[in-house]
């Protein structure tokens, strides 16, 4: 292995050596710990040491770097405190996770470390939104981001990279090709000869690396951060390397070949990169031994600390609130008292516009969002008011948007992301389900992120441009769903969300947006996020529904004048309303929960079975349901009328007001 020093100090060849020591010996501790029971598992990074330190210490210590399971050389190239370090791998409550997460599944602010999820590629689309942050904010840094060569081979890689090199963004893509997916080898994982074969088809520049040279990857790095902090651009670089153990320990190695691995041996990054620093007088035996004692006494130390450290305790309360970023959602009102006649489509636009003269950090992004306003002209007009930077039109590529809106929320700014169908979520419900909502509970950061959602059918759209897909999310905690039902609620509701700090799915229903308008204030207000409020009161029983089930219940409830009933428009559906339900079936005793999503697995069967459990003593009838056929939705109007609840709910009140 050949190491050229080029213009870098004694100083600096040294403080490399040091670096690539500390993984190593850690690493060694660890999987002595390993067998001792006294961690639970373990990826190792021996033989890769040199990617981690040297892009780590390449990079200024503001600039962000997403690393994965074989990274430990950036967490220690960053100084992280051993004890907290440490007890992160056995689950302590100091560790960064509070015992929550596992092994390289966190971040700290504090380090500028943005830790991964075991979905290998969705980190890579933070990087991207981190990256536009210091774009916009005229910051000139560099973000890095690492795959592997495995990880690769999913489409976030192709979505992030294709982002980058659109929005020409100051981000290093790295990937770690280090011959094998677990078991998989890379001739079973991708085609091309390497990976700077694919940059130019990006249109970005493609280098490789000898990924076990740290002078080589420091100097490559070094060199390419200066270049794009001065002129944005992402590059990718490929660091050829080798994986020296399994996947993770309890894997093995048994099907790598025995003559493959003594080749790598020979070119271990800390045994080869040692004899050339003796070789060349730059360090000699007794420093290296004194380096190595005094590193090995402050993992000792470290080590002692998070041992002595109590375990963990659970601590029920505390587990549910950190779920969320703290919040304080008291409802702004209006400042005067002009009001305006405005339709659903209207009032979201007006709540998203005054949000953005708000918030000069929101990003906007989605498909078509810019000159052309949007598929259904939300953002007519922004681009001339607010600007091609915050008005973003996107790739065909939901997940790296969603991915790059943490991103920009890991920067401190604020993003609304428009999925140009509902249904379209689907391509990026990793992110969703995986990224946004559990970020804060495992590392306390907050998902400042609102996913604007055009829902419903009734607009005979078919199968993949109708659905009410509301559910898929109800059940994943550390998210907020938001469904108004009217003009009013819908532009005070979004200027809610897009308060919140937390990530919001904002519905809104398509064939409600110019078919019901309302005089709500001109100027920008909130309304509570989690409150649902009555529609319509009345004695002889309760409606409870959200969305287009309002006006469907408001339509039949007009055909009964004789009967009076409670309508509750629960306008959140997570967190949801539990007192207000509580209240409404205790005074009327009759329960009918409608709703426009598939019968089976809706949000009803939730809500029914949480009346039932609890406000069972008040009942006079059985709790009633009804929504969809458990079917897609169908494209022919009288297939989809079919579908949709409205008549079977019209027989429903019946039964329910003759019980």
């Amino acid at each position: 292995m050949k190491f050229d020093k080029k213009r870098y100090s004694n100083n600096t060849l040294i403080k490399l050596y040091e670096a690539l020591l500390w993984p190593r010996l850690i690493e060694e501790k660890m999987l002595i710990l390993l067998r001792q029971g006294k961690i639970s598992k373990w990826f190792s990074g021996m033989g890769q040491e040199a990617i981690s330190v040297g892009a780590t210490l390449a990079l200024e210590k503001d600039e962000y770097i997403l690393p994965m399971h074989r990274n430990l050389g950036v967490f220690t190239s960053r100084n992280m405190p051993f004890d907290r370090l440490f007890a992160q791998f056995q689950g302590k409550p100091h560790g960064f996770t509070k015992g929550r997460d596992r092994s390289f599944h966190f971040g700290s602010k504090e380090h500028h470390i943005v830790g991964m999820i075991s979905h290998l590629g969705p980190q890579l689309a933070l990087a991207d939104g981190i990256a536009l942050a210091n774009k916009i904010g005229k910051e000139k840094k560099a973000t890095l981001v690492f795959s592997g060569e495995g990880g690769a081979s999913e489409g976030d890689f192709h979505e992030a990279l294709n982002v980058a090199a659109v929005w020409e963004l100051p981000v290093i893509f790295l990937v770690e090709n280090n011959g094998y997916g677990l078991s998989t080898p890379t001739s079973e994982q991708f085609k091309c000869k390497d990976f700077t074969s694919k940059g130019p088809a990006y249109g970005m520049e493609a280098i490789q690396v000898n990924g076990n040279n740290v002078l080589e990857v420091y100097d490559t790095i070094k060199k390419i951060a200066q270049k794009i902090r001065k002129k944005p651009a992402p590059v990718l670089i490929e660091a050829v390397t080798f994986r020296m153990r399994g996947h993770e320990e309890a894997s093995g190695i048994k099907y790598v070949p025995k003559d493959l691995l003594e080749a790598w041996y020979k070119k271990d990054p800390i045994e080869n990169y040692e004899k050339y620093l003796l070789r060349t007088k730059v360090i000699d035996q007794s420093a290296i031994q004194t380096l190595k004692e005094n590193i090995g006494l402050e993992i000792e130390k470290g080590l002692k600390k998070a041992f002595s450290a109590p375990a963990i305790e659970a601590d029920t309360k505390k587990e549910i609130q950190d779920m969320y970023a703290p919040f304080d959602a008291l409802p702004i009102k209006p400042s005067g008292n002009q009001l305006s006649e405005k339709r659903l489509v209207d009032a979201v636009s007006d709540g998203l516009s005054l949000s953005m003269e708000k918030f000069p950090k929101l990003i906007f992004m989605g498909q078509d969002i810019a000159e052309y306003g949007g598929v259904f002209k939300i953002s007519e007009g922004f681009v001339n008011k607010f600007g091609k930077e915050r008005v973003r039109n996107t790739p065909i590529c939901e997940s790296a948007i969603i991915g790059a809106g943490l991103g920009l929320a890991i920067k401190g700014y604020k993003a609304v992301v428009e999925m140009q169908f509902a249904d379209f979520v689907s391509s990026g419900f990793n992110q969703v389900v995986n990224n946004l909502a559990k970020i804060h509970y495992r590392w306390g950061q907050n998902a400042d992120v609102v996913i604007r959602m055009p829902t419903g059918a009734g607009v005979a759209a078919g199968p993949f441009h109708s659905q009410s897909n509301e559910a898929w999310f109800f059940n994943t905690p550390g998210l907020k769903i938001v469904y108004p039902s009217n003009p009013k609620d819908a532009k005070g509701l979004l200027s809610a969300a897009i308060e919140d700090p937390n990530p919001v799915l904002f519905f809104e229903h398509k064939k409600l947006y110019r078919s019901i308008t309302e005089e709500i204030p001109d100027e920008y207000y909130t309304i509570e996020i989690g409150k649902a409020k009555l529609v319509s009161e009345g004695n002889d029983l309760s409606i409870i529904t959200y969305g287009m089930g309002v006006h469907w219940a408001k339509e039949v409830m007009a055909a009964y004048p004789e009967v009076s009933a409670d309508i509750l428009d629960l306008s959140t559906l997570l967190p949801w309303d539990k007192e207000a339900v509580r209240q409404t079936v205790q005074k009327t005793s009759k329960v009918l929960i409608l709703h426009e999503d598939t019968l089976t697995g809706g949000i009803g069967g939730e809500i029914a079975a949480w009346i039932g459990e609890h406000c069972f003593h008040y009942l006079d009838a059985p709790i009633m349901r009804e929504g969809s056929l458990d079917t897609a939705v169908p494209f022919a109007p009288v297939l989809e009328k079919n579908f949709l609840p409205l008549e079977r709910f019209q027989s429903k009140i019946k039964e329910l007001i003759e019980y």
